[in-house]
């Protein structure tokens, strides 16, 4: 669906976007996850053709009245009821679209008569996202949508990102990788502007964590370290307060060998098992 070629963006002296080679598929949902300033706003603008990139090419296999975009914090007129504004943007793009059926999958249903000024910010991020698909786009660019948002609404906004898998293309850009992990099948992670890693989110978690137990202890860590290090099966531990992380080769490795291992070391065990695969620990482990 999208496809960029040695894209970059100078603003003056600083590079913003460095060399992206950016690959949407059709149908994914795609999460640009990286930090506040690692160019994600500046990519969806010359994506979303609001800015212009410096060198390098974008490709887009959408026609641009099939292109959606919503800005992080989208503003409505406050006298405007929910409904209205869906009409206005419907107006503007498909005058077939369904107008209460958008409001029903953003679960705005029960407020569309009343007027946006009155909406928490979650509700408004929701009714940004029943305007942009009430023209039925087929790729939807959707900048930091929960970032800002109390648990609360950002439990609403992931869950309609998710509702729209399969009927359009999202990408969207968070600094919060859980977000990213809980809704995304395809993932980019941009730092200082370079694109670092993409593809499915499953080969990220797996290839940059590689296989580690989580061990929690009653009793110091370092003695038990000490000792698990001298086994060939292990790559490395790391200590904590009555705690230890142990990277293995193989997971069977762990599974066979580290319970004898841990009685040898006289290690008085209170629970152990797989750590849990984590986009935050690989982002950490590809821009460290």
């Amino acid at each position: 669906m999208i496809a960029t070629t040695a894209l970059s963006k100078r603003y003056g002296e600083h590079l913003a976007l460095d060399d992206v080679a950016l690959r949407v598929p059709e149908g994914s949902v795609y999460g640009l996850a990286g930090r506040n300033g690692a160019g994600k706003t500046t990519l969806i603008g010359i994506l979303a053709g609001l800015r212009r990139a410096t060198s390098g090419e974008v490709r887009i296999d959408a026609p641009p009245e099939r292109v959606a975009v919503l800005a992080d914090a989208p503003r409505f007129d406050p006298w405007l009821t929910g409904r209205e504004v869906v009409a206005l943007a419907q107006q503007l793009t498909d005058p077939a679209g369904d107008i209460d059926g958008v409001l029903d999958q953003a679960g705005l249903t029960e407020a569309k008569t009343r007027r946006v000024g009155g909406y928490s910010r979650g509700m408004l991020q929701r009714l940004g996202v029943a305007a942009a698909i009430v023209g039925r786009p087929r790729l939807l660019l959707l900048d930091e949508p929960a970032s800002a948002l109390d648990p609360q609404g950002r439990r609403e906004v992931l869950d309609l990102i998710a509702r729209l898998r399969g009927t359009a293309t999202v990408l969207f850009s968070s600094h919060i990788l859980g977000d990213v992990q809980e809704v995304c099948d395809t993932v980019g992670v941009l730092d200082h502007g370079r694109l670092r890693f993409q593809g499915p989110l499953d080969e990220l978690l797996v290839g940059a964590a590689g296989p580690r137990y989580e061990v929690r202890l009653r009793g110091p860590a370092e003695p038990v370290a000490e000792a698990l290090r001298r086994h060939p099966w292990v790559t490395h531990v790391e200590t904590g307060p009555e705690r230890l992380t142990v990277g293995v080769t193989a997971m069977e490795y762990a599974e066979a060998e580290l319970p004898g291992a841990l009685a040898a070391a006289d290690a008085l065990v209170v629970s152990f098992g797989p750590e849990e695969l984590t986009l935050e620990r690989a982002f950490l482990a590809l821009t460290r």
